[in-house]
This record gives structure tokens, C-alpha cells and sequence, in this order.
């Protein structure tokens, strides 16, 4: 079973693909991942880039960084290979810029938010 998990951001996006066993199934120890990606729009060439094993993890785990210069959708391409066989995953993902999106400006307008709510709180007091 495959999982990808990803962040997708325009400058460096990454990737990480979990690998777990079938019940009662192991995984051979020669997978090889890569990541392809291309804009829907078709406008650059599909690239690839290997994914490399991470071991810091307990699971069987892949890391790819990927290269985005433009927000829109991609096509993204997982490929597994191995002595075992090979398969793909196929998904389009909605790039987008670095940060948390539309959270950005609540997370950073709460602390001016919280001053002004602690001055208003002494200024009433203050009156009354």
C-alpha cells in the first residue's frame, strides 16, 4: 500500500511516500520511487526526480524534493519499481505559494488583534 503525502509549494515542494506491506506480504528491499510531475496546462515537459529512502523512520519511507515555478495544477506521477514488479499512482495537485495559504493573515494579524484587545480592556477599566 501506498501513501504520498505532500507540500507542494512553488520554489521547492516535497514529497514523502509511505510504504507498507500487504497483510502477510513483505516488501522487497530494493524499491526504487520517482516522483514526476508536469503542469496540467502542459506547458514544460513532464521531469523526474528519485526519491530517496529515509531512514529515520520506522516504516519504509521515501523523500522527494521537487522543483515548482509556477502556483497552478500539476500532474503528479509516483512510480515504484522493483524485482517484485512495478505500479504507479497518478493524481493532479494545486501547487501553491510557500506559507499556510489563506491562514496567513489571521495568524499573523492575531497578536496586533490580542494588543488591542488588552489596551481596550485598560482603557475601559481606567474610565471605569
Amino acid at each position: 500500500m501506498l501513501s504520498v503525502w505532500g507540500d507542494p509549494d512553488v520554489g521547492i515542494g516535497t514529497f514523502y511516500m509511505i510504504l507498507e506491506p500487504l497483510k502477510g506480504a513483505a516488501l522487497p528491499g530494493d524499491v526504487k520511487v520517482h516522483v514526476a510531475v508536469q503542469p496540467v496546462s502542459g506547458r514544460l515537459p513532464e521531469a523526474r526526480y528519485a526519491a530517496e529512502r529515509d531512514r529515520s523512520s520506522k516504516s519504509v519511507q521515501f523523500k522527494a524534493e521537487v522543483p515548482f515555478d509556477a502556483q497552478e495544477r500539476w500532474r503528479l506521477r509516483v512510480t515504484l519499481e522493483s524485482s517484485q514488479g512495478a505500479g504507479e499512482v497518478t493524481s493532479d495537485i494545486e501547487v501553491t505559494p510557500p506559507g499556510f495559504g489563506r491562514w496567513d493573515l489571521l495568524i499573523y494579524f492575531f497578536p496586533f488583534l490580542l494588543i488591542g484587545l488588552l489596551w481596550l480592556r485598560a482603557f475601559f477599566r481606567k474610565r471605569g
